[in-house]
């Protein structure tokens, strides 16, 4: 196992269950390799992560932004806890360097990678919950994210990315972005979708996202930035 000590005082968060703490690095994949582990991947962590980060950077939005209707938070909301800002958010505090995974996926990195580090972000706001309390989890929310938020909306990054490359490329190519699926994996209940997008015959970005819409979201939004179209 991958000593967690250190992890423990980037963020100054002592788990008193050290294994709820080893439980959020386990990506699926590291289960399958080593089936006589007798270790739990983290997608239970991160389903509970997922609600209770949502619920407070609701709250946070709500209370910092008093004269916006609900329409522009959401798309507040949606742009602060999407994959990419926070596979960033993760990459910021160094879990990379505690994620346990197979052989194969370890060798993936870039956006792939960024997706899976926003989810073991999220196993691990559900693991402090459990261990630390509600208010535990929202100073580390507060302290890794929150100051994100600036930069995504004096950028406009809140923007709907779906429409706005779709305009880019109509304004600056001549052509209209098609979606396509790659691969989806994963139970009924918690389907996980890669999907690319493609200006012609030519695949310019993928997304990952635990919804078609989601990833087509992220894999639009990683086609803005290669194309340095985010204004």
């Amino acid at each position: 196992m991958v000593d967690l000590s250190e992890f423990e005082k980037i963020t100054k968060i002592v788990f008193k269950d050290k294994k709820l703490l080893e439980q959020a690095f386990i990506h699926r994949s590291y289960i399958n390799e080593n089936n006589d582990s007798k270790l739990s991947h983290n997608e239970r962590l991160e389903f509970l992560g997922d609600a209770v980060l949502e619920l407070i950077v609701t709250d946070y939005l709500y209370n910092k932004y008093p004269n916006c209707d609900e329409g522009q938070l959401t798309a507040y909301r949606s742009a602060l806890v999407n994959a990419v800002t926070i596979g960033e958010a993760a990459q910021d505090i160094g879990m990379n360097n505690y994620l346990l995974l197979s052989k194969g996926e370890s060798k993936d990195i870039g956006r792939a990678r960024n997706y899976i580090l926003a989810n073991t972000y999220e196993a691990y706001v559900g693991a402090v919950y459990l261990d630390q309390g509600y208010q535990v989890a929202l100073d580390f929310i507060a302290s890794t994210l929150f100051g994100k938020i600036d930069k995504i909306v004096s950028k406009k990054l809140w923007r709907d990315s779906k429409s706005l490359v779709q305009e880019k490329s109509q304004e600056y190519l001549n052509v209209t972005p098609v979606y396509k699926v790659i691969s989806e994996s994963g139970p009924d209940h918690d389907k996980h979708f890669t999907i690319g997008i493609f200006f012609g015959d030519e695949q310019i970005a993928i997304g990952k996202g635990k919804s078609k819409q989601e990833a087509e979201q992220v894999a639009a939004r990683s086609a803005l930035e290669i194309k340095g179209w985010l204004d």
